[in-house]
């Protein structure tokens, strides 16, 4: 782990190495200092000027020198924490965009934002301290401690006698707070789960007054945070006392045995100004066990997310293109050879059972089916969303496990039942489908799926702004902009997941007639609802709990007389009771 992330230090080893180099001439000024201020106070009694001069122009020298080697560390420090986190950030969202459905839906979306920003965020501040204050307060121990006894060795001893006190406190600390911040996290998913669900659907939220049953949630989510947080804090707080114990007991011990030696010996075995210089590197020796102490806790809290980081960073996706992956999709036909498929392997349940199909290129497919009957599970298969667990499933006469996935989802347009549009404009949102698109091929686009029109009565037509999630156009109008954009793909296969559910019958019908005028060579598959919207299909499917129940023509269903009759005939009942009415 160490070493993966060592990597992503990248182009900033520059600023990583010159950080510790900073900080061992800004800790070698500061043991430096108390030696001459210790000769500056013994030569106070000699009544010249001269050495207050010299010590004093020394002493101004070093604290410049100390003042720009810190300055430096900490403009170095600052620099390669930040693009390490930068670099570490990019690699992990590279990394999710390589993750299949599968993935993301074992890691969960929720876990993964907050991963890509508050593990890598501690990550970062923990970096940061072990460039800094892991080099400076080792080196600044064993520095005084080095000084202490060239001063006196027994009086550097109260020192020595204190440290393992110490340590063992810090130890013991270290032990009750990680498993805790173990726990935080995983609350903490929880929590951004909370707040992801509820900001994403917070229409639904407020058409049915569910504000206070939200709020409800995210307080019990965040009251657990809170509770565990102020338990580790509780603990990480004993740090505080315990090294103020210890720095002021060594304190007044050097003080007491050290003011007796004084004036015991007639100052020739430990001078005044040798007894401040030693109180001076204690108190530098107990202060960098304190930054010891802060960069563990800090390691403690980073060490959990850096192993969540890696888990991503490594973790081996279940969708990757073969080696030397097939790049061209001669043409769309799709054949289902006798498909199973399992969301999760260990499962016995199957989303899809026995499917066996054989769809010409060119083809209008519709399917409709029941909620739940995995209509939307079969068309994901087709340019490998998930893989299947037995059986196959070909494109162009080849199994898609075979293609390369840039390759074939190229080739394989879905329009999904949720369509998203992202902030920018109608043009830029429809290049998606094709960045290289030009004008004319958008609004031929736009105009076979029957959105042309209302990008035209907008003010700034193709240039109009689209907000974040496409919430300032009608569901309808997304559906349209949606199905325009997979359209300039050209692909071989274009999929339409009940994308036109939110458009008039009318504007479907002018949709599809398109398509057969248009796209001819196109195999198109519709997923629709609306008996309307697949009744002139070349091939119309009935799933039902995941498997192929019907299967034929408008006219061979209906005389079939099973569950497609039962759905046309609910459907289109009322039409009949108002027409003879």
């Amino acid at each position: 782990m160490i070493k993966l992330f060592m990597e992503k230090i990248g182009e900033y080893k520059k600023e990583t190495i010159l950080t510790p180099l900073f900080m061992i001439g800004e800790v070698a000024m500061e043991c430096i200092i108390p030696t001459i201020m210790a000769l500056l106070i013994d030569h106070m009694h000699s009544g010249t000027i001269e050495p207050v001069i010299r010590y004093g122009c020394i002493l101004i020298v070093l604290a410049t020198i100390s003042l720009f080697c810190g300055a430096s560390a900490a403009r170095y420090g600052a620099s390669a924490s930040t693009g390490f986190a930068k670099n570490l950030r990019r690699d992990l969202f590279y990394q999710v965009q390589e993750f299949s459905f599968a993935d993301i839906d074992k890691f969960s979306s929720s876990s993964l934002v907050t991963r890509l920003t508050s593990d890598v965020s501690h990550i970062q501040n923990a970096f940061q301290m072990m460039i800094r204050m892991a080099v400076r307060a080792p080196l600044m121990l064993i520095f005084s401690v080095i000084m202490a006894f060239r001063i006196h060795h027994r009086m550097a001893l109260v020192f020595i006698a204190i440290i393992p006190v110490l340590a063992a406190g810090l130890l013991g600390i270290f032990r009750l707070a990680h498993p805790i911040f173990r726990r935080i996290f995983k609350k903490y998913d929880a929590l951004n789960n909370s707040v992801q669900e509820n900001v994403a659907g917070i229409r639904v939220v407020k058409s049915f007054v569910r504000e206070d049953y939200e709020i409800e949630k995210f307080n019990k989510a965040s009251e657990e945070v809170r509770k565990d947080f102020t338990f580790a804090e509780r603990i990480i707080s004993l740090n505080g006392p315990l090294m103020m114990t210890c720095m002021f007991t060594s304190m007044l011990l050097v003080s007491y045995l050290g003011a007796r030696l004084i004036v015991s010996s007639g100052a020739t075995e430990l001078t005044t100004g040798e007894l401040s210089s030693l109180t001076t590197y204690g108190i530098q020796i107990l202060s960098s066990l304190m930054m010891l102490s802060m960069v563990f806790m800090q390691i403690t809290f980073a060490t959990e997310a850096a192993n969540r980081i890696y888990e991503v960073l490594t973790y081996k996706s279940t969708l990757v293109s073969p080696e030397n992956g097939i790049t061209e999709v001669k043409d769309g036909s799709i054949l289902f050879d006798n498909v199973t498929f399992r969301y999760n392997p260990k499962s016995k349940r199957r989303a899809l059972a026995n499917i066996n199909l054989d769809i010409k290129s060119g083809q209008t497919i519709g399917i409709i089916g029941g909620t739940g009957s995995s209509k939307t599970t079969l068309i994901q298969l087709i340019n490998r969303l998930y893989d299947v667990s037995e059986g196959a499933v070909y494109v162009g006469g080849v199994d898609v496990r075979e293609y390369d996935l840039d390759a074939l989802r190229n080739q394989v347009a879905v329009v999904l039942q949720k369509n998203v549009l992202f902030k920018g404009t109608i043009k830029e949102n429809l290049k998606w489908g094709n960045e290289n698109a030009t004008d004319e091929e958008i609004i031929e686009a736009c105009k076979l799926a029957q959105a042309h029109e209302f990008v035209m009565q907008r003010e700034n037509g193709y240039d109009t702004m689209i907000s974040q999630g496409g919430t300032n156009v009608s569901g309808g109008q997304k559906q349209r902009l949606c199905i325009a954009r997979a359209l300039l793909k050209k692909p071989k296969v274009l999929i339409l997941d009940d994308s036109t559910s939110a458009v008039d019958t009318k504007t479907d019908a002018l949709i599809r007639e398109g398509f057969k005028k248009y796209i001819p060579e196109t195999t198109k598959i519709i997923i629709a609802q609306r008996i309307s919207s697949v009744q002139d299909a070349d091939q119309i499917i009935v799933l039902e709990s995941g498997k192929i129940k019907e299967h034929g023509t408008h006219e061979e269903l209906i005389a079939y007389n099973g569950i497609y009759k039962e759905i046309y005939d609910s459907q289109t009942k009322g039409k009949e009771d108002e027409a003879n009415a």
